[in-house]
């Protein structure tokens, strides 16, 4: 039942293949702050020509495009995590599997390696525990720009409220079932994170799959593992995402 078990999830794991080497910024209040501490008081006449007149904003650069050469520059590398191995990882199939549920959607694209929107650029790696192999972790650093990076995370949560009951999907390795989502904590890493669990039913059996979303401005790293074993929620360790928003400042 297990070897079963363990190659029905191996399937699912085989749909999987974010964070990009130009962070578009980090929000923050202590510049603005400073800048208002700085400000003389306005007299009564200067604060109507001010409300009557709003400066202009200043012209916002436009975004560069991030490329798969890259993200090359700033995935995880042999080296980066003390106790990981760091090697490539193919890229998922072009067909992947999709949800029956338009609303869970996105997390079938996330299962397939591609979340939605699409990404400008994506590299894959496989890091795994230098001891025993374990925990076995997939990355996959993808770039979407600010805007499109935000509605990665912002439609992933969604979904996962949405899906909390299951779903069934098909294409790819399925028609698969999942019986259960739910949204799990996360490190405060970032600019944003989110971490979510998909319960995979494989012949009545539970395979977790965990994910681990963090944002750097307009790019996105994703952390992937599943539980071959049990049903139990497998980890991954917070290392993995510091190390790489590291390699992203």
């Amino acid at each position: 039942m297990r070897r079963q078990r363990t190659a029905a999830a191996a399937a699912v794991l085989a749909l999987a293949a974010g964070l990009t080497a130009a962070c578009d910024g980090k929000s923050g209040n202590s510049g603005d702050n400073a800048a208002h501490a700085s400000k003389p008081t306005p007299t009564p006449t200067q604060k109507a020509t001010a409300s009557a007149t709003p400066p202009p904003e200043a012209p916002r650069a436009p975004q560069k495009d991030i490329s798969k050469a890259d993200l090359e520059k700033v995935v995880l590398a042999k080296g980066d995590v003390s106790g990981f191995n760091v090697g490539p990882m193919d890229p998922p199939p072009l067909q992947g599997e999709t949800a029956d549920k338009t609303a869970c959607i996105p997390i079938t694209a996330a299962i397939n390696g591609k979340p939605e929107p699409v990404a400008q650029a994506s590299v894959y790696r496989q890091l795994t525990g230098a001891k025993d192999g374990r925990p076995a972790v997939s990355e996959f650093l993808t770039a979407h720009g600010a805007q499109g990076a935000a509605t990665v995370l912002s439609r992933l949560r969604t979904a996962v409220e949405a899906c909390k009951g299951g779903f069934k999907a098909s294409g790819g390795e399925g028609p698969s079932t999942y019986k259960s989502v739910k949204s799990l904590p996360v490190a405060k890493v970032g600019d944003d994170a989110f971490a979510y669990q998909v319960t995979g039913d494989f012949e009545g059996d539970s395979v977790p799959l965990v994910f681990q979303v963090v944002r750097s401005g307009g790019s996105l790293a994703t952390f992937y593992t599943a539980n071959l074993e049990g049903p139990q929620t497998p980890t991954i360790p917070p290392a993995l995402l510091a190390a790489q928003i590291a390699k992203l400042k």
